[in-house]
Formats: C-alpha cells, sequence, structure tokens
C-alpha cells in the first residue's frame, strides 16, 4: 500500500504504491482516481481503506481537483467535511489534526510539507507546469501565514529526469524559471528533471528536503501516464499532522 511511510516529529508522510487496494485490472489494485475505466465504488473503497490506515474518517482524506496550476487550498478548523464543491487547486495547508492531505499523481512529483513545532501540514502536486509557476512555493508561503518556521519537505515518486523527455523548446521555457530541472534523458535527448527543480526553490526558501523520489516511469510497482496511458491509475502522498 505504500512505497514510503515515516512519522517524523509527530507527522505522517506516506507515498502509496499501486498495491492492496480494490480495483482491478488493467487500474489493480490501489487506484486513487481520474483513469476512465475503473469503477468508483472501487476508488472509494480505495480512499476509506487509506483513511483508515490515517485513522481518519473517509471524509477527513482531504483532495482537491488538481489543474496544474499554483493555487493552495487553506483546510481551515471549523470547515465542514467533506469539503465541497472540491477546491480547484494543487496544494493544500492545513493546521488540522483531524485531517490527512492528499495529492494524487501518476508521473507529477508529489511534495509533503511540515513544521511540527508550529502545528502546520501541506501537500502540493508539481508538475512541469506546476514546477514552472511555482507550486511548491506558493505552499511554502501559505505555511507560513500560518505560522510555519522550520519547514521539511518530503518528495516522493515522479518521472525522473533521465526518463521525461520533452521536446528540446519546453525543457528551455521551464529551465528559463527552474534552472536546475534542465536535464537529459539516458539515452542522449532532452528532458526535464521536475524534482531537482523543486529542491533548488526549496533551497532558496531555507527548507530542508528529505528525498524520497523513486521513478514511476522505470517501476512497475507504481502508476505511470508516460508508461501507461490512459489505463494508468493514480497514485497519492498523504500527511496528518497527528495531536
Amino acid at each position: 500500500m505504500f512505497g514510503y511511510d515515516e512519522v517524523l516529529e509527530d507527522v505522517r508522510f506516506a507515498f502509496t504504491d499501486r498495491f492492496g487496494g480494490a480495483s482491478q485490472a488493467p487500474y489493480g489494485e490501489l487506484n486513487l482516481g481520474s483513469a476512465a475505466g475503473d469503477e468508483g465504488s472501487a476508488i472509494a473503497e480505495n480512499f476509506r481503506l487509506l483513511a483508515d490506515e490515517f485513522r481518519v474518517r473517509s471524509e477527513a482524506v482531504i483532495r482537491v481537483s488538481q489543474v496544474h496550476g499554483n493555487n493552495v487550498h487553506l483546510v481551515a478548523e471549523g470547515d465542514e467535511l467533506p469539503v465541497l464543491p472540491m477546491p480547484s487547486a494543487d496544494a493544500l495547508v492545513t493546521t488540522r489534526t483531524d485531517v490527512a492531505l492528499c495529492v494524487r499523481a501518476a508521473d507529477c512529483l508529489p511534495v509533503l510539507l511540515a513544521d511540527p513545532g508550529n502545528g502546520v501540514i501541506g501537500a502540493a502536486h508539481s508538475g512541469r507546469r506546476g514546477l514552472y509557476s511555482g507550486v511548491v512555493p506558493a505552499t511554502v508561503e501559505a505555511m507560513r501565514e500560518l505560522g510555519a518556521e522550520r519547514i521539511t519537505a518530503v518528495l516522493g515518486p515522479y518521472a525522473c529526469g533521465k526518463c521525461y523527455e520533452v521536446p528540446a523548446e519546453m525543457r528551455a521555457e521551464v529551465a528559463e524559471r527552474a534552472p536546475a530541472s534542465y536535464a537529459e534523458t539516458s539515452w542522449g535527448t532532452p528532458s526535464i528533471d521536475v524534482a531537482a527543480g523543486v529542491i533548488a526553490q526549496l533551497g532558496e526558501l531555507d527548507v530542508r528536503v528529505i528525498d524520497a523520489t523513486s521513478c514511476t516511469i522505470e517501476s512497475e510497482d507504481l502508476y505511470s501516464y508516460r508508461r501507461e496511458g490512459p489505463v494508468s491509475g493514480r497514485m497519492a502522498g498523504l500527511v496528518r499532522l497527528h495531536p
């Protein structure tokens, strides 16, 4: 169920793999959404399983309608659950201890953030467009507005720079904003390394980074839209602040 699962200073960080859920082939097993064809009931059951693992109610696994932008949604104290309608955003922040923040991906980079000492957590979904628009720096800014100071970010599975081939023009455009993302595939063509770009952004913001990345394209234990196409499922990064 989890390729990475750690508790650091009373904050739980986890990234799912594709095992331990209710989805059937070709989405098996722990598909967390967005692929046409999988049963909605199976996806709902998969989220229920995650909620049980994180010891929150199903409606307390908070997710957003991801649009590859830089909007950050605040889950405020007193907000009714579930949060409806689902906000259009690519990041969430909160000080609540009764919810788990969730971002989904299948090649984009999930980033989980926390300042346990000040009781603030965040989660961001950063693909190429999110890197360009600065969704992770926007998440850090939103956390600091809530009182965060000493932030740690954990980076999860994504399409690595050695595999994420793009046109040269696209690489140049993204590298203009995020120079560290400029990369080359293992076969010598232009690529973008989203994690390298995000790590550089976080370094400029004095955020500690834990690199828990692996390549979605290379690992069949993970969903990858690049590798599997329209029948790819979605994984998730989840973070919860414990009381």
